[in-house]
């Protein structure tokens, strides 16, 4: 047992909408970890003082048991805010280890399975806008896999001018580089089951990487329906489910083919424990990670030591990066000393030794960033019904 503690935990929002959560222990070793939930921000920021009162004091090096206490011991379970929040300080706890011993987080998950890590890029926006010369950009920066939103608002049954819409997007990018680059689509939950259905058909033809969030989380059952014999395309989910127990019906029933937990709900040691589930049924884990640096550097340490990991999500040059709805443009690389370790040479990134999560956060950048506040999308139907986003 250590003789260190955990003296403080503090969440310190960012531009452009993230939030990095700083711990410190008794010894002075200073770990960093991120947490999402950035429409609900003052939700997770509470959430993490609420946590941290219960956990001040303890030895940090005994992290299952504390991400125990932060997952039972409150009684009531399973909300994003709480889940992120215990993400974000579990996963500076393991970054304090690996600081404690100089040694990697993916060190002690078993070691590294890869030397390098497939990364893939965000096109076109919420509004999915001019793909195909956004997909040659990528391509100019090394990516061989780019993702865009499938459409904007859509009905339960649609219309086939939306339906066309998005055939064109896709077809648009095919038309411009051919097979060149593997195309996943995201539906993002806004697609109701009939009218995936309908677009399921269509895409057939495009060969995609997959099909991501065809229907939104609580409808993980209703997936059977979109398996056919005549739909080869692969399906992905899971980007909003916290805890392996979520999965379990996924995997049991055998309607994904691969599951993309996210660091910043799960954290570290929970992502390596679905991803290894994952693998006894066959299925292909792709990080969901459109956040910042920290959650990123978190989520390849498990990918590096877990071999079906695919590919992973970043958010290098993301839309949500630049000044969207009138928040504070930021990069990654804004909060890090050496922006070396996250930076992606021909789609990839190496394998990094570095102890803990392999990064140094600026603190000084942290605390003078500017402050934001992202409040809900106001996306409806043409007769006034609130629209998915």
């Amino acid at each position: 047992m250590s003789q260190d503690h955990i003296a403080s935990v503090a969440c310190h929002p960012v531009a452009p909408r993230w939030l990095f959560i700083r711990v410190e222990t008794s010894q002075g070793l200073v770990g960093w970890g991120e947490a999402i939930v950035p429409k609900r921000a003052n939700a997770v920021v509470g959430a993490v003082s609420d946590l941290a009162h219960n956990i001040v004091g303890a030895d940090p090096d005994r992290i299952e048991d504390l991400v125990l206490r932060m997952g039972h011991g409150g009684f009531f379970r399973g909300t994003s805010a709480v889940a992120s929040a215990a993400a974000g300080i579990e996963q500076a706890l393991w970054d304090i280890k690996g600081r404690r011993h100089g040694l990697p987080v993916h060190e002690f998950l078993g070691g590294a399975v890869r030397d390098r890590t497939r990364l893939y890029a965000w096109i076109g926006g919420d509004r999915p806008d001019d793909v195909a010369e956004h997909t040659k950009q990528r391509m100019k920066q090394g990516f061989s896999l780019v993702k865009m939103n499938a459409t904007e608002e859509s009905d339960y049954i649609d219309t086939r001018e939306r339906v066309a819409q998005v055939i064109n997007r896709v077809g648009s990018i095919r038309e411009a580089v051919g097979d060149r680059v593997e195309i996943a689509l995201d539906f993002h939950g806004r697609v109701h089951r009939a009218m995936v259905k309908v677009l399921m058909r269509e895409l057939e033809p495009f060969r995609l990487a997959w099909i991501e969030e065809p229907l939104g989380p609580g409808f993980e059952s209703e997936l059977v329906h979109l398996i056919s014999p005549d739909r080869s395309i692969p399906i992905a989910t899971g980007e909003r489910l916290v805890h392996r127990t979520q999965f379990r019906e996924i995997f049991r029933h055998g309607v994904a083919d691969i599951v993309q937990p996210d660091v910043s709900l799960t954290g570290i040691f929970e992502l390596a424990k679905i991803a290894h589930m994952a693998e006894a049924y066959d299925v292909a884990v792709a990080p969901h990670c459109p956040n910042g640096p920290i959650s990123l550097a978190a989520s390849l340490q498990v990918g590096f030591a877990t071999a079906n990991v695919v590919v992973q999500e970043q958010s290098v040059g993301l839309h949500y990066n630049q000044g969207y709805e009138g928040l504070p443009a930021a990069e990654m690389f804004d909060y890090l000393l050496d922006g070396t370790p996250l930076e992606p040479v021909d789609g990839h990134l190496a394998l990094n030794a570095g102890p803990g999560l392999g990064i140094e956060i600026n603190e000084e950048a942290v605390l003078g960033s500017r402050p934001w506040e992202l409040r809900d999308p106001q996306w409806r139907h043409q007769d006034g019904r609130i629209a998915e986003w």
